[in-house]
């Protein structure tokens, strides 16, 4: 007895995003870290023992790319999450520590939270992606900081700008970073899955660079109420601006992190995980592109399984 026999009549039945196929994603889960046929040869997995260990490797990679760019005298553009969290602190560690200006760095927020019309929470809201950048990452750097003017957030009037301001970095030599992490839904950014249904095709979807006022899925309210507000559901915001595919598909090189585990056995994020891993690529689980790109994901030991049952 599981979920996929006992679904059909229950409040569940109709729930899950049109093109998931469940018994394949629950194969997924059986995998662990095994390399499969799509991905990109330069796409590499990390394990990580612990939260520290995490923080500290995807922080130093941050920090490395935006090093390299420095030394070969190029510009660097950077696409960043307001989750995870914790490696801006030692990225800022590595920079401060190599004495690494980020006078040549370009960072675009990836989202913000929003409301219908694409109205962004005030950038001293401590609930705004706004406000954590600048806490967690610009604020600490000091000196050597991002220089105010080449910081993007995910306004309304600002977001539908980044496709011509990304596109202007490309053309003078700059290589495009994302840094992401995964949702409870497989989202990238808040691109979610149900976001395919409105496209034609996958070509469509992949030219998609932004969404004002997107409705996010029941499951990532919760995500967010567990990651972000304290269990506190009401404070989360049911819509947000986001990147699209046609952005964050155009990375040079990928930073990936997942370290949803809470502990005492339990975690949030093992399925999504595995499922980005072994999937393959579809416009309905955004997250199965990201293998398909350089890059490294980063991720916590206990997230690539065994997920089995456990009563904590």
């Amino acid at each position: 007895m599981d979920f996929l026999s006992t679904v059909k009549g229950s409040l569940l039945e109709n729930f899950y995003p049109e093109g998931w196929d469940l018994k394949k994603i629950d194969a997924c889960c059986e995998k662990g870290v095994t390399e499969e046929p799509f991905w990109n040869p330069d796409f590499t997995p990390v394990e990580c023992r612990d939260i520290y260990e995490f923080d500290t490797f995807m922080g130093h990679e941050i920090a490395l790319k935006i090093k390299e760019a420095r030394d070969r005298n190029e510009k660097i553009a950077l696409i960043l999450p307001v989750g995870p969290m914790g490696m801006y602190r030692w990225a800022v560690y590595f920079l401060k520590a190599w004495q690494v200006s980020c006078s040549h760095v370009f960072t675009f927020n990836m989202d913000e939270w929003a409301d219908g019309d694409g109205n962004t929470l005030p950038p001293d809201n401590p609930a705004s992606f706004e406000y954590a950048m600048k806490e967690a990452f610009f604020t600490p750097l000091g000196e050597f900081t991002v220089p105010e003017t080449q910081r993007n957030f995910a306004t309304k009037e600002n977001l539908p700008a980044y496709a011509q301001k990304i596109e202007s970095l490309k053309g003078e030599g700059a290589k495009l970073i994302l840094v992401y992490g995964i949702g409870r839904m497989c989202h990238i950014a808040f691109w979610e899955p149900h976001f395919a249904a409105d496209f034609a095709d996958e070509n469509g979807w992949k030219q998609a660079t932004h969404r004002l006022g997107a409705k996010l899925h029941p499951l990532t309210i919760e995500q967010n109420a567990i990651t972000s507000f304290k269990s506190r559901t009401t404070l989360v915001p049911c819509r947000a601006n986001t990147i699209g595919p046609g952005l964050f598909l155009q990375a040079d090189f990928c930073i990936g992190g997942a370290d949803g585990v809470l502990g005492r056995g339990m975690g949030w994020q093992g399925m999504s995980f595995l499922t980005t891993l072994h999937h393959g690529p579809d416009i309905h689980i955004p997250s199965t592109f990201m293998p398909t790109l350089p890059g490294k994901l980063f991720y916590l030991k206990d997230l690539a399984g065994p997920l089995t049952p456990e009563c904590n």
